[in-house]
């Protein structure tokens, strides 16, 4: 369980990643639409883990990892955003969040399923 101070912490990163992404570092990344989707925060504050969505891209992995081999410039860029916010600026580590694709498939697997009408039981009697 989180304590209020890390989630109001986590959302600001969260913030200040997607303005990241979008505005000042878009260019770098092929144009690809990057989505920071959830910010965890350790308790000290010293960590934080964004989990991240990508569309207009082909090769996720290519750039989850282009993005991970950036990670000490993002962090620079936000301590310029957040340094008078906080005393600590959070090691950063970025993974792929894949929640939409997990949710498509097991869409995708829902309506495959054939399930027969129910019998009522005075019918067969």
């Amino acid at each position: 369980m989180e304590s209020k101070r890390q989630q109001k912490f986590a959302r600001q990163i969260q913030k200040d990643l997607g303005d990241i992404f979008q505005r000042e570092m878009q260019s770098q990344f092929g144009n690809a639409f990057i989505t920071v989707t959830d910010v965890k925060v350790s308790p000290d504050l010293g960590i934080a883990r964004a989990y991240l969505s990508f569309l207009l891209t082909e090769d996720k992995d290519q750039l989850l990892k282009s993005i991970q081999d950036k990670t000490k410039h993002i962090r620079q860029i936000l301590a310029n955003k957040i340094r008078n916010q906080v005393r600590i600026i959070p090691e950063l580590q970025f993974f792929l969040d894949d929640t939409s694709e997990y949710a498509a498939k097991m869409d995708a697997l829902f309506a495959g399923i054939t399930i027969p009408p129910a019998t009522d039981e005075s019918e067969e009697k």
